[in-house]
């Protein structure tokens, strides 16, 4: 399986790093330790936080597509998986996915300084951005499926919890 489509081997080989370990995506595993710290500093901080959310199957909607997006963004399965088509869309994963991860981060410290809504719901269409920006990129077609479930669930949670 070709990690970039129609590139030259050196170039390919240089940009992918293919070392061996095509079942894991190290820049992937980055991605959801640097998405999952900021929530785990709010959990320590805001320890007695209730779910708003009395709708069972969004709730697990949510969960099913979190827990589904980290696993894909981290492990290739060798479903649904066809690489990057071109170095412009590396390009566009690597810049595209830092971006957003530092706009994450930046969200993050101004909602630990004061809390809003517009916040809040930021913060739930950042990662599914994220994720979507990644399957698209990598023509990762369940990171796409998943990405969307999470986004549909995750803003419809977020929203219920919303502050006033």
């Amino acid at each position: 399986m070709s990690i970039i489509g129609g590139s030259d081997g050196p170039t390919a080989v240089f940009i992918a790093g293919k070392m061996g370990m095509d079942w894991l995506n190290v820049f992937g595993l980055i991605l959801v330790i640097l998405l999952r710290i900021p929530n785990i500093a709010y959990a320590v901080r805001v320890k007695d936080q209730k779910n708003l959310c009395t709708n069972k199957f969004m709730n697990i909607l949510e969960q099913i597509g979190r827990y589904a997006c980290m696993f894909l963004m981290v492990f290739n399965i060798g479903i649904d998986e066809f690489g990057f088509g071109s170095v412009g869309a590396f390009l566009i994963y690597i810049i595209g996915n830092v971006l957003l991860m530092l706009s994450y981060w930046v969200i993050w410290i101004l909602y630990f300084y004061k809390q809003s809504f517009g916040k809040q719901i930021t913060l739930a269409i950042l990662p599914t951005c994220l994720f979507l920006l990644s399957g698209i990129t990598m023509r990762h077609y369940l990171l796409i499926l998943f990405g969307l479930v999470f986004g549909v669930g995750h803003v419809y949670v977020t929203y219920k919890n919303r502050i006033e």
